[in-house]
């Protein structure tokens, strides 16, 4: 069985309240997002556009919950 709970994804840190780091896979099109309170989400589908939009935010964390969050599969890592 697969351990999704470990990520080798390279995150940065992003200037918000609410999302502590992020990181992307092109190839993938897969968002990885850390949050300040707890917890690893893996967004699957997400395209270059919407990760360059969330980077460039002026409220990272409304452009999540607005373009992201309830928009694409998504895995709790841990």
């Amino acid at each position: 069985m697969e351990d999704f709970s470990i990520s080798t994804m390279q995150r940065q840190p992003i200037s918000s309240s609410n999302l502590k780091t992020v990181g992307y896979d092109a190839n993938t099109q897969t968002l990885e997002i850390e949050f300040h309170q707890g917890g690893v989400y893996q967004y699957d589908d997400v395209p270059e556009n919407v990760y360059r939009g969330l980077l460039e935010a002026e409220s990272a964390g409304t452009y999540f919950y607005r373009e992201i969050r309830d928009n694409y599969p998504t895995t709790h890592l841990g």
